[in-house]
């Protein structure tokens, strides 16, 4: 490690305080694959919810990884961008202060560096549908975090599924839950409420987690259709802006066959042009670049899609 047998012997003895190059370099020599700078990090950080850092030591060790998640992407596969705008929404919210939102992305960023260590835990992602359409940090950052699960979703020992909405009140949890085999056998649970996070080592309580997280595989969409509706969630928002419509002045297309089958346009907005439907005007509007959109208007005309 290159420090002292002196200096390791007050750092054993508690008699000096370790500091991250000393828990790296631990980690280096002992080849435990970071798993002691997570551990000084989850007392080094003021920021984590009560009871997080004693299930990310876990974390660190565990074999396999199984996760089932609401609403939002959990961390383990959220991008820098994405944990920032989650931390930063806390700090408005007054329940953290600026220095402990970047101490939390940057446990974050530590916590995903076991994704790549050797041997590295086999990750399994249960997502709720609700994870994929959550505006966190609106949506070109959502946009991205989707095209990094894709990335994700395609390497070895990543086994990534999405719960459909469809399944209602058949889905099993109605909480986040995650479920840690240890290197011994060993099963331990972990789950958290707006105060805190609880560890779960019930053996009863944990067999009905994994009978229902089995369960809830069966029930979600396959590996290659849960990244089909990945890739389209993420295409869809690509269409969509973050554009305040409220007041926008709206005209309805000359073209109604007779019916009211038309659209309409929203004028005034530099460089994009927002598109509705004019029978649902309180329903959602796509919003395309004013070039793309003057090209369509061209070959509509140009009869490029067949009589209108």
């Amino acid at each position: 490690m290159g420090y002292t047998g002196t200096y390791i012997s007050y750092l054993e003895s508690a008699r000096r305080v370790p500091t991250e190059a000393v828990a790296k370099a631990a980690d280096k020599a002992l080849k435990t694959g970071g798993t002691l700078e997570l551990m000084w990090r989850t007392h080094a950080y003021t920021g984590l919810l009560e009871g997080f850092p004693e299930y990310a030591a876990f974390e660190a060790r565990a074999a396999e990884v199984s996760i089932f998640e609401l609403a939002v992407i959990p961390g383990l596969l959220q991008t820098k961008e994405y944990a920032a705008a989650l931390a930063d929404a806390d700090v408005r919210r007054g329940t953290i202060t600026q220095d402990q939102a970047a101490e939390r992305v940057a446990f974050l960023m530590s916590r995903q560096e076991n994704l790549d260590r050797s041997p590295r835990s086999t990750l399994q992602i249960v997502l709720d549908e609700s994870c994929l359409r959550c505006p966190v940090g609106g949506s070109e950052v959502l946009s991205r975090q989707l095209a990094y699960l894709e990335v994700l979703s395609a390497r070895p020992g990543i086994v990534l599924q999405v719960a459909p909405a469809s399944l209602g009140a058949e889905r099993p949890f109605v909480l986040p839950v995650t479920l840690l085999r240890m290197p011994d056998g060993a099963t331990v649970g972990y789950t958290e409420t707006m105060k805190r996070g609880f560890l779960e080592r019930d053996k009863a309580t944990l067999a009905r987690w994994v009978r229902d997280y089995h369960l809830l595989q069966v029930e979600a969409l396959s590996q290659v259709a849960s990244r089909a509706l990945i890739s389209k969630t993420r295409r869809d928002i690509c269409h969509m802006n973050d554009v305040d419509l409220t007041d926008a002045p709206w005209f309805k297309s000359s073209y109604s066959a007779n019916g009211g089958q038309c659209i309409e346009v929203a004028d005034g907005f530099a460089g994009i042009v927002p598109v509705r439907d004019s029978k649902d005007p309180e329903g959602p509007a796509l919003v395309f670049p004013a070039d793309a959109f003057a090209s369509f208007v061209a070959a509509v005309k140009a009869g490029d899609f067949g009589a209108v």
